[in-house]
């Protein structure tokens, strides 16, 4: 077994969409509005409706998510209807606290829309053709398993390396992300950094770069995810966490052990010239097991290269070794599916994906097995001397 410090589970320090001034959202009238329940399971086939561009009091991504959970009586209604339920119930079940911090992201995404100037505005609109290799792009003709698996490289059980991004796009990205660090610096703004655990970095999504991104989740990664990880909800991915994190001199020099607070994480590096910074990994856990020892088989090692990607399971626990020179950069993009989380909450056993659920329901058969076995040697010697006593008889 290969022993390991406690885990850390990597989650935001914040979260939520940049609004604009539109028609605020009525109350509902408490009437029959107020006594309809939603759906137990997300209805996979309602598409739902873009709120970003309303005044809420949550996360607009929180609020599509919500809407494929509505009952059928309010999927027709008007968009501004169906806000009104979902704000109301979420400000009857939500604490204030959640409330109170997501204001206060809107009022600081408001700031960085209305004062940064972007360098690159091209790069904030998906336009495949300019971001994609000719390779990761064929891969799509089909959408089939086998389309995917032709551009990748599966080192290691669920883990997938591929190349994706052109130079261009890279060199472009990079640029604007220092331009963005030069912004808060000469603005002396104050910036959120991505997660708990990385100091330097900037959220890409409160740049203005979330429909990008969510464009990019479900035109391309959710179809991959579909057929490589359909047991963590694959083909529900509804919401994402986009962001870039800086590794160097001055900057963050490694990563703890943790998990990722996502079903499908996506790691691009972007540049630039760089030695060490490779990521360790140590096996897939759910809750109970995440600090549970890996084995010798769960060890793989996986060294960056500019424009390639890696994708693997956010509960694959990982780290990053030392970036020893240079200054190495990468996209992290957070996949989640709304639909997972919440059937998570009613599962026990998750010994089709976790390595310690696995382990234990094999000791569980080896234990059946081993006791089935007794019980067999017991009657087997038990009719022995039955048999041995009926012959001392018959003498």
């Amino acid at each position: 077994m290969c022993n390991q410090t406690p885990l850390r589970s990597m989650a935001l320090d914040s979260s939520g969409k940049q609004p604009e001034q539109q028609q605020q959202p009525r109350a509902s009238s408490g009437n029959g509005e107020a006594r309809l329940k939603l759906r137990r399971t997300p209805n996979e086939e309602h598409e739902p409706e873009n709120y970003e561009d309303l005044p809420l009091d949550y996360s607009p991504s929180l609020f599509s998510s919500l809407e494929r959970y509505l009952p059928e009586q309010l999927l027709n209604s008007t968009r501004i209807d169906k806000a009104s339920f979902m704000r109301d119930l979420l400000l009857r079940y939500s604490p204030d606290t959640e409330r109170v911090r997501t204001l206060r992201h809107k009022e600081y995404r408001d700031k960085i829309m209305s004062s940064y100037q972007r360098k690159h505005g091209e790069i904030y609109s998906l336009d495949p053709t300019s971001f994609f290799t000719p390779s990761f792009l064929r891969a799509f003709s089909g959408k089939s398993e086998p389309n995917f698996r032709n551009i990748m490289v599966e080192p290691y059980p669920g883990i997938f390396t591929f190349e994706m991004f052109k130079p261009r796009f890279c060199e472009m990205l990079l640029a604007e992300v220092e331009h963005m660090e030069k912004w808060v610096y000469d603005s002396r703004s104050t910036i959120m950094r991505p997660n708990t655990m990385n100091n330097f970095g900037v959220v890409l999504d409160d740049f203005g770069f979330d429909s990008m991104l969510q464009k990019l989740v479900d035109d391309f990664i959710s179809p991959i995810a579909q057929v490589l990880f359909p047991e963590v909800c694959g083909s529900s991915l509804d919401s994402h966490h986009g962001y870039i994190v800086e590794y160097g001199k001055d900057r963050d020099v490694d990563l703890g052990f943790h998990v990722d607070d996502s079903e499908i994480s996506l790691n691009v590096c972007l540049g630039k010239q760089f030695s060490g910074g490779e990521l360790y990994f140590r096996g897939v856990r759910c809750d109970k097991h995440v600090n549970s020892d890996s084995t010798e088989k769960e060890v793989y090692d996986y060294s960056h290269v500019p424009g390639h990607a890696i994708l693997h399971r956010g509960r694959h626990r990982h780290g990053a070794r030392a970036t020893t020179s240079g200054h190495r950069v990468n996209l992290i993009l957070w996949c989640r599916s709304s639909t997972f989380r919440e059937m998570k909450n009613y599962q026990r056993d998750f010994s089709n994906w976790c390595g310690g659920c696995k382990l234990e329901k094999q000791r569980r058969q080896r234990d059946s097995i081993n006791a089935t076995k007794e019980i067999l040697a017991r009657k087997a010697a038990e009719k022995t001397l039955v048999e041995l006593a009926s012959k001392s008889c018959a003498d």
